[in-house]
């Protein structure tokens, strides 16, 4: 069995091989908590990361925001099965069938079928949830209620109205009432006036030329932080990761949340096989069965900091990974996450080769795709499938005027899929930072291609190619 001295050799290494400036490590395993730290928090004003240095851990947050609602739910306050517009009566949407029948389980699986990526910042005031959900009347249904998966961010956000309204808060004081304060979880804040005090991460980017750069700005829009507002230290985490782990009760026995509930939320509600995302949805814990281990998990991306949650719960087995860098940031969690998951509970990531194909079997899949805030354009390269994705004009100003317009303003290369044997029409991106990373595509009930599933979103074939 490893010890916290071969963490810290492993997580020292990988971070400097991959020239990642800061990293915080935390493992669960034996019962037992682990933990490494390395680096700076910034280039621009180095200080050393340790035990106390608070990363944005972005979409994790998501689980708290789900957690949250399985308390109302617990109480007898909400019902998963119920209609959004019970709690939230004012919800409009552009498909108005859709914003009468959307119900709670649907935000929180990511099945609510419309465009889930809204940038928009709608201010710092306590009324920020409020004018985003306003704001969603003008999404796009890209697909019919409950029919895929495609990731949400939207969805979640108006969970987090919903428990605005059931508990008659804002939704940073709820989640501080219904999680924090009762889990003991005392390093974790929502607002930059609360981190700026503490010792801190800030993000960075990484340019194709090797040139790191802070990313800027540092925080999220108010409005964006019930699908991932929340920042914390590595051992906030751990005693997040041993709660879901758990049965329900914090660390000094208080019950907080019914077994039964909690291990509901680690079931599956939507399935998505081969999808980037993993095979199926739980309660917003993302499920994927990894060497005949069922993996629970979600991890999260901001302006410039990476973080991997994982948990193997037969194994009794947490891993939380947070760096200040992209894209080597993701790339270094998934090294933590295979090298943990082999060293302490014997679990090995299966490699699928990709096949090469002829031209004349790529081209049902080449064409135009589309999500909200990207365009896919897909063509045949020696044997496997090339896409390019460009972020949209008008999205790309948005990030301009939020100041987030970094890397985005380049020219970004392509990534490199390879389709996997079997059915599905499963790819697997073959090279470069997000090399391993899977995807499918889609076919309607002719057998023809109609959307490409990419980094868990999904992108819809545009024009003419819709009909391929």
């Amino acid at each position: 069995m490893a010890t916290e001295s071969d963490l810290q050799e492993f997580v020292a290494a990988a971070a400097q091989e991959l020239d990642v400036p800061g990293v915080s490590v935390g493992i669960h395993a034996d019962g037992q908590d682990h933990f490494a730290y390395h680096g700076v928090t910034s280039i621009e004003n180095p200080l050393e990361v340790d035990e106390n240095t608070i990363f944005q851990f972005g979409s994790t947050g998501k689980t708290f925001t789900a957690t949250a609602i399985m308390r109302l739910v617990d109480q007898g306050r909400v019902d998963l099965d119920a209609p959004v517009r019970r709690y939230v009566p004012e919800l409009a949407l552009k498909d108005p069938d859709v914003a009468g029948q959307v119900t709670v389980l649907h935000l929180l699986n990511h099945t609510a079928g419309w465009a889930g990526d809204l940038l928009d910042n709608t201010g710092d005031g306590d009324d920020a949830i409020e004018k985003y959900v306003a704001r969603m009347a003008n999404l796009e249904q890209e697909t019919p209620l409950g029919a895929s998966v495609s990731y949400n961010n939207a969805s979640l956000s108006l969970a987090g109205r919903i428990i605005e309204h059931v508990t008659g808060q804002v939704f940073q004081q709820a989640i501080k009432e219904l999680l924090l304060e009762p889990l003991g979880l005392d390093n974790s804040y929502f607002f930059p006036n609360e981190v700026m005090t503490r010792r801190f991460a800030v993000g960075h980017t990484q340019k194709p030329d090797g040139t790191i750069v802070v990313a800027r700005p540092w925080a999220l829009p108010r409005g964006a932080a019930p699908a991932g507002g929340i920042s914390s230290d590595s051992r906030d985490l751990m005693t997040w990761a041993r709660f879901h782990l758990g049965d329900g009760t914090a660390k000094d026995g208080t019950r907080v949340l019914a077994e039964e509930l909690l291990k509901r939320m680690q079931q599956p509600t939507a399935d998505m096989k081969g999808s980037a995302l993993g095979d199926a949805v739980g309660l917003s814990w993302l499920l994927t069965d990894v060497d005949g281990v069922r993996l629970v998990a979600h991890g999260g991306t901001t302006n410039g900091q990476h973080s991997s949650f994982v948990l193997a719960p037969e194994r009794g087995l947490a891993i939380s990974s947070m760096t200040n860098c992209g894209p080597n940031g993701p790339q270094f969690n998934e090294r933590v996450e295979a090298w943990a998951l082999e060293v302490f509970a014997g679990v090995r990531k299966p490699q699928e080769e990709p096949m090469t194909l002829t031209d004349a079997e790529l081209a049902p899949f080449t064409g135009a795709y589309a999500t909200i805030a990207a365009t896919v354009d897909i063509v045949e390269r020696e044997g496997l499938l090339e896409a390019k994705v460009a972020i949209k004009p008008e999205v790309l100003e948005q990030l301009r005027e939020a100041g987030e317009a970094t890397d985005m303003d380049s020219e970004q290369p392509p990534f490199v899929l390879g389709l996997l044997p079997g059915d599905g029409d499963r790819y697997v991106i073959t090279e470069g930072p997000a090399k391993g990373m899977k995807g499918y595509f889609v076919r309607d009930d002719a057998g023809r291609i109609t959307g490409v599933h990419l980094g868990g979103r999904l992108a819809s074939r545009q024009g003419a190619d819709a009909a391929v």
